[in-house]
Formats: structure tokens, sequence, C-alpha cells
């Protein structure tokens, strides 16, 4: 199956290194062909390729001055001013949003008819229907009232996210959009136009991994933070009603796409720590009994869940004779072996890994995958895993270790911004291993809903010129003998 990746390298961060994200997703579905095409922005330098699988490499700058060409003749700009006009009425004026989607495929197919589109969004006619719907009655001015100032920033910034509709990635030659199978968006934003107009030109189906509405408008806020308020709130509004546009018209969801109403399960009634490990002196479960008993003090109706099971002869024991003396046995529980990660992290507001001396990563990845916030013994790989989504601690320090679950425990918001980076974090470095069986199922399944047949002599490429059939390991050398 002939794959297109589609990223914003500027913030997704997926393709970089020989072992990111989307070089791993490569590597372990071999059996297909992969191109990537991604959005440069324009403070950053183009990071390398990294994946030794791919086809092919097409970048497309999405910052700096706009591309040279001549604005729509005449005629054709009254197109171009009735589609841009629809577009600005769904971001400023509420109730009108279903016109989102048409404007951007209307101004999409103005755009290959002329190459026109980025000197018309950078012209004063773009910016005269900008003001003048802005400052219509009516619109939406939560951000501020629009002075000329906004309205030249804005322009220029949807311009910005707009460029991938000019981008030259949709005919249905070898290095087309058109002539893939699939487009396969990592990180949505604006990298999820390429994969909308393909669909809308071609019918090629698309999937999206990686940010949901509510990410991508926190890093829209971000990205807009240095402008002033109605700017910000339109640079929102796009963002939000393009994820809207996405999920809606995806083909499928996919492991790691979350959206808001997907969050992590509530937390528990009551503030509850959870420990996991083997009860035993290599992970330390003494040094998270004499942190929780600090903890304890200052929240007397704090909790302790300790997952794991007996590690060394007695060392259950011991661990209840020693709560019992710190007098927090009542607030402890030894919960022995979960019924799998995912539910011992559900159970607590934070997870907590004390081990004097190394961590295993993966354990660390799964929590972090949970949503829940991490704290963590600073030793072996904790701070390459961590990052800067969760608190580190030194080893052996009951008061450094008990002062960072209070932090947590007494900030809801920081436990939740915390616990979404995490999963971000964990989902773009290491989610990808476990569901590239699940990411060759949705392919397949994708695959079965079209019909083989293969183009004909002269005619464009079709998508899914093979039988799903095709694709699967077992039966290809027989097939592709058929073929």
């Amino acid at each position: 199956m002939r794959i297109a990746l589609l990223t914003e390298s500027g913030h997704t961060g997926a393709q970089r290194g020989e072992g990111g994200w989307c070089g791993r997703l490569v590597d372990g579905l071999p059996e297909h062909e992969f191109r990537l095409y991604r959005l440069l922005p324009a403070d950053r330098p183009a990071p390398p390729a990294g994946v030794g699988g791919l086809r092919g490499v097409h970048e497309l700058p999405m910052g700096g001055r706009r591309p040279a060409g001549r604005g729509p003749a005449a005629l054709r700009r009254r197109g171009y001013l009735k589609a841009y006009e629809e577009l600005v009425r769904a971001l400023v004026m509420p109730g009108e949003q279903d016109g989102f989607g048409p404007a951007l495929y209307r101004l999409a197919a103005l755009g290959r008819g002329d190459d026109a589109l980025p000197a018309f969004l950078g012209s004063g006619h773009a910016h005269r229907v900008l003001e003048r719907i802005w400052q219509t009655p009516g619109a939406d001015t939560a951000g501020g009232e629009p002075q000329v100032c906004d309205v030249l920033v804005a322009a220029d910034l949807l311009e910005q996210c707009l460029r991938p509709l000019s981008a030259p990635w949709y005919g249905t030659g070898p290095a087309g959009l058109g002539g893939t199978d699939l487009c396969h968006v990592v990180g949505g934003g604006p990298a999820a136009l390429p994969a909308l107009v393909a669909r809308e030109l071609h019918g090629v189906p698309f999937v999206v991994t990686g940010n949901g509405p509510h990410l991508l408008a926190q890093d829209g806020g971000h990205r807009a933070a240095r402008y002033r308020g109605p700017v910000r709130a339109l640079l929102l509004s796009f963002l939000r009603q393009l994820a809207e546009e996405t999920r809606r018209r995806a083909a499928a969801p996919t492991p790691g796409r979350r959206r808001h109403e997907d969050a992590p399960a509530g937390e528990p009634g009551v503030p509850t720590l959870v420990w996991a490990g083997a009860l035993e002196p290599g992970r330390d479960p003494e040094l998270m009994l004499h942190a929780f008993a600090q903890v304890r003090a200052e929240l007397p109706d704090a909790r302790l869940a300790m997952y794991g099971e007996e590690g060394a002869p007695g060392y259950l024991a011991h661990c209840e004779a020693v709560a019992g003396r710190l007098g927090i046995a009542d607030a402890v529980e030894f919960a022995g072996r979960p019924e799998s990660p995912a539910a011992a992290w559900a159970s607590g507001s934070a997870v907590v890994f004390s081990a004097p001396d190394r961590h295993a990563p993966r354990l660390l990845a799964d929590a972090m995958l949970s949503g829940r916030a991490v704290v963590a013994t600073e030793t072996g790989a904790a701070r390459e895993v961590l990052g800067p989504a969760g608190l580190l601690v030194p080893p052996r320090t009951p008061r450094a270790l008990a002062g960072a679950c209070l932090a947590l425990l007494r900030d809801p918001e920081r436990r939740a911004r915390l616990g979404g980076a995490g999963r971000l974090r964990a989902q773009e470095r290491f989610g990808v291993e476990p569901t590239v069986g699940a990411f060759r199922e949705i392919y397949l399944e994708l695959a079965s809903r079209y019909p083989a047949f293969p183009a004909r002599p002269g005619a464009p490429a079709q998508p899914f010129a093979r039988p799903a059939e095709y694709w699967v390991a077992a039966a290809r050398p027989a097939l592709a003998e058929a073929v």
C-alpha cells in the first residue's frame, strides 16, 4: 500500500532522528511504501529525514515570505473573494461554522486552477474582506475589538496556515497525494490540510494520529502568545475548526489520537498516590512509605495504593510493619498484582516511582501514557523518559519525594497539565511500538472498503489498486504472482 505521512515538523517532533515516531512506524511496516510530506516552520532548520525506509521526502515552508506569484485575474478574483469571505465568516460569526470546510475546498480548487492563492491571501482585497467581516456587528469579539494592526497580522497568519492548500502535492503522479492509497496525518494541525484536499480532489482516505482539538487549541495558544487578543482568538478559532473538520472527515480513529472527551478516567474521590513495582529492597518501597508519612501529616485524607507482588521472602510483612510504625497503616493498601497497569494508574491521582538506582523505562512510559502526572527519583533513564513532563527528585530523600507529591496533590491544574504533557510525550516518543499491529489492521480495514480496480492504461492512478489480501504477508507471494 502507498501511504503518505503528513506532519508539521516544528511541533510534533514525530519524524526526528532514525528512532523517531515515523521512523519506527515505517520500520515496523516494511510491507508498505511510505512517503513523508512535512511542513517546515520558518524559525527552525529542516530536520534530516531520518527514516531509512521512505521512498521520498517532500517539504513545504510554512513561515517567512509567501511564495512568489501573481494574483488572480479580475473574473476569478470574485470566486476567491466569495470563498475567503465564507471562511472568515465561519471563523468570527457565531452559527456559521458549517461554511468552514466548503470554503477551504473552494479556495484549494481555485488555487489549483491558477496558482494565485498565496498572492490573493496577501493582497489588499483579502485584507479588506477580513476587516469588513471581523468588524461586522454580531462578530465574536471575545478576544477584544480588532484594530487595523490586528487585521494585518491575522491576514498574514491565515496566509501561512492556508499555505498547504497551494502545495504542489495534489497530482496523481509519482510524488502526488492523488497517487497514494492512504494519507496518515501525524500531529494534526495544518498538516491535515493536504489530507483534506487529497480526499476532496481524489477520494484518498486519511487517518489521524496525535493531537485532538483541545491539544491543538493549547498549541495554537502557545504559538500565538505574542499576538494581541483578537489575533489569538481568530487563530484559535481556525485551529479548532480545522481539528473538527479533520475529525469529521477522517476515515477511522487511530491509536494515539484522543479527543477531549477521551481524557483519562476521573480521579478518585480522595487524593491518592499510586506506587507500582516488586516489593523488594531494589524498588525501595520503604522510601515511598516514609515520604507518604510526611504527605499524610499535611493531607490527612491522602491515600497510598502500592501495587506489586512480593519480590523477596517476608518483604511484604516488613513493609506492613514499617507502615504500622509510621502510623499510616490505615491509609496504605498493599494491593498486590494489578489487573493491568492501566487499572493501577487509573486508581490514583498521581503515580510515584521511588527506585534508588534505576527505573524500567517501559513502566515509566506506560504510566505517562495513562495521562496521570508522574513523580520519580532521578536515576537511570528517568530524566530522558520524563523530560519536562514529570517531577524528578533525588533518590533516597523522603522529604524531597513528599514535597513533590504534595505539590501535585494540592494543585489539580498542575496535575492535569503534567499528565497531558506526559501522555503526549510518551505517544510521540514511545507509543508506536505497541500499536504497529493496530496500524496494520487499520490500513487493511480501510483497503478492504474499496474495490480493487487497477488503473487503466493512460488513466490516473486509483486508490487501492490491489485488494487488501495482497498486503497480508502470508498470502503476498502467491498473490503477487497472480497480479
